[in-house]
């Protein structure tokens, strides 16, 4: 094993670590949170079944981002639908053989990497143009949204400009199962995006990105709106109550 090969190899496990361990720590975080008040965002279903309904709208089409501003919406979700389409686009480097479904998802996994990029400089874009979101951007966003956009501009340009050896960088992916890598290729413009890709990784758990769990734990969306039927009290309080 070569240098270049361990250090990436042993990179790529400590990143994968801290964001299982990471995820997994806000999850629980999340859960155990109390939500001690009835607060769905009106109007709000009144059943289960609606309440589901309701977050697979969120989900898929961002409904109250659509609500509170239309470019926000259109930028963050040909952003998100451009990522779905590029993760499905590279599961192929992680199986042997590779699903049909992943197959047929390839050539539109590259039009997802031209969308993804585009949704992010509109949304890195309304940081700088627009007054009052400029006001609350802090270093840490334009440093996320810069990330994502050298991740995807570099993936863009192994496309298209700079190949690199992709069976190669199959293998090396799929010898971290087994704990024995293969040989990573040095090409200078592969090596920045995994580098990129493992940063994004590591500091995934402890920034804003981590809205995609944390929207399942949000009372104001999962909540079912039945005060009047059914008295809502909050798994602390009854403890206080049978104390």
């Amino acid at each position: 094993m070569s240098f270049l090969t361990m250090v990436y190899a042993y990179l790529y496990y400590f990143a994968a670590l801290v964001l299982l361990a990471g995820v997994t720590f806000k999850v629980v975080q999340y859960a155990r949170t109390p939500a001690p008040l009835k607060i769905p965002t009106t109007p709000a279903p009144t059943t289960r079944s609606g309440v589901v309904f309701r977050m697979t709208r969120e989900v898929v089409l961002f409904e109250s981002l659509f609500r509170g501003n239309k470019w926000t919406w259109i930028f963050g979700w040909i952003f998100h639908f451009g990522l779905f389409l590029v993760t499905l686009r590279h599961l192929r480097y992680f199986m042997e053989p590779v699903w049909l479904p992943i197959e047929l998802v390839q050539p539109f996994g590259i039009y997802g990497g031209m969308a993804m990029v585009v949704g992010l400089a509109g949304l890195w874009a309304r940081r700088f143009f627009v007054d009052r979101v400029r006001y609350i951007s802090s270093p840490s966003d334009h440093l996320i949204l810069a990330l994502l956009i050298a991740i995807g501009s570099t993936g863009l340009l192994m496309k298209f400009v700079f190949h690199t050896d992709v069976v190669a960088v199959k293998s090396f992916f799929i010898g971290l199962y087994s704990f024995d890598p293969q040989p990573l290729p040095g090409d200078p413009l592969l090596l920045l995006h995994l580098f990129l890709v493992a940063a994004l990784m590591i500091i995934f758990p402890y920034s804003k990105l981590l809205h995609a769990p944390g929207l399942f734990f949000s009372p104001s969306r999962n909540q079912v709106d039945n005060p009047r039927e059914h008295r809502h009290i909050a798994p602390w309080a009854k403890r206080l109550e049978q104390e």
